[in-house]
């Protein structure tokens, strides 16, 4: 019997070790070796070096480059992936240091994990939108063969004369990028029409954010009951997903899950998936979804932070949910509700914490709302299924004039009641 199965591709890691870097180097291989392996290559080996700065030229230093060719010949090793993002001019000169191994960094691998996992025409589209942005400085160094020759002569040699195919290749990425913008804008609109449906509910909005592979997916399916797909994998959904979720007191929230973060988060991604991300930065609360048993677990939350303030949603309340609770032990614990008393250590899993998680989300809607009296006519019966519905009723009794309210409104709603306030 014969497998039909492609045999996987042989990575060997390099990365650099810096004096300043508050994440270690064996734990961002480690997460560069997930990475690899979410992407569907075997890690053969790996390779470091300590400096204070990347070479200009060649990332690493001239032995090192020598090294990581001769332990690529020896390990037969398809592709060397770096864990840094390289320069255009260092990623050219690696490929002819290190010849019949394919060069990537951090940031080309990302790209190819997030084309393998985008289902929807969105989510597509943003990614092409990246990697067409990331290909585009890269050119020169793939058509280095080419840049000083013009195009040969002969019959059709004239159409696009005195361009070198460097230049031509830019024009056409240039324009695919266009293209594709002008697509991802369209979707976009439709993407916003649905949003301000939602704002226009006046429900109040929660998001999920967090590092990649932190449970988010399998946190949201805990809370509401949803079945969005969650597995051990980094970035196994990057499309967002918004379910509604009914609080203990009553009032509906919508929450959302959207795409996880990770250390190095390329650029081209965030600007890319900006309307993604965008239902963080309009949301009413945060609930960042922490892995506690993530032996970088405060280093992945710095990571999040400095994504939520690069995309403007830092000033929104937050909850701290430290999910996979179930994986500590009681010192593990101690220690950790020590580190942060105000988090809240929780279980998708087996749904540990999960109640106590839904009435802190209460107590946050209802720190942003206003107590009124109210008496509503028994005419404005849908008012008062108003009040059940996006309000917390606090206590209701009747009388001759009407329902009796007493409510936590939001401050969308506020106007609506007013009028019938007690004074």
């Amino acid at each position: 019997m014969y497998s039909t199965e492609a045999p996987r591709e042989r990575a060997l890691l390099v990365g650099i070790e810096r004096g300043d870097s508050d994440w270690p180097l064996e734990e961002s291989l480690a997460e560069l070796q997930r990475l690899v392996d979410t992407d569907g290559a075997e890690v053969v080996g790996s390779l470091s070096q300590r400096l204070a700065t990347p070479n200009t030229r060649t990332f690493i230093g001239k032995g090192k480059v020598v090294e990581v060719a001769t332990a690529a010949r020896a390990l037969n090793a398809d592709l060397v992936v770096f864990d840094d993002e390289l320069t255009p001019t260092q990623q050219a000169n690696l490929e002819k240091e290190i010849p019949g191994a394919k060069i990537i960094d951090r940031t080309a691998l990302i790209l190819d994990i997030f084309a393998l996992h985008a289902t929807s025409r969105e989510g597509r589209l943003q990614v092409r939108l990246a990697q067409s942005q990331y290909l585009l400085p890269r050119l020169r160094g793939m058509w280095s063969h080419l840049a000083s020759n013009r195009m040969g002569g002969g019959v059709g040699s004239r159409f696009g004369e005195g361009e070198s195919q460097l230049e031509v290749d830019r024009r056409m990425v240039r324009k695919r990028i266009g293209a594709i913008r002008a697509e991802l804008r369209k979707v976009q609109d439709e993407r916003a029409q649905q949003r301000k449906a939602r704002l226009a509910s006046t429900l109040f909005r929660a998001a999920l954010a967090g590092y990649t592979n932190a449970g988010k997916s399998s946190l949201l399916n805990a809370l509401t009951g949803a079945d969005v797909l969650s597995y051990d994998k980094l970035f196994a959904t990057l499309d967002s997903t918004t379910r509604r979720l009914v609080l203990p007191e009553g009032r509906e929230v919508t929450l959302t899950d959207t795409v996880g973060f990770i250390q190095k988060l390329p650029t081209t991604l965030v600007e890319a998936f900006k309307s993604t991300l965008d239902e963080l930065s309009l949301s009413d609360l945060i609930l960042h979804v922490v892995d506690s048993d993530a032996h970088q677990r405060e280093a992945q939350m710095q990571a999040v932070r400095e994504v939520l303030e690069q995309i403007g949603a830092h000033g929104i309340p937050q909850l701290l949910v430290f999910n996979k609770c179930d994986l500590l032990d009681e010192e593990q614990r101690e220690v950790l509700t020590g580190r942060f008393p105000q988090g809240l250590l929780v279980s998708a899993q087996t749904g540990e914490g999960i109640e106590e998680l839904l009435v802190r989300m209460e107590q946050v809607m209802n720190a942003t709302s206003t107590l009124l009296d109210v008496v509503i006519p028994f005419a404005e019966g849908a008012l008062v299924q108003l009040a059940h519905e996006r309000c917390t009723v606090v206590s209701e009794r009747f009388t001759e004039e009407g329902t009796v309210l007493q409510l936590q409104v939001p401050p969308a709603l506020t106007s609506r009641f007013e009028a019938y306030m007690i004074l």
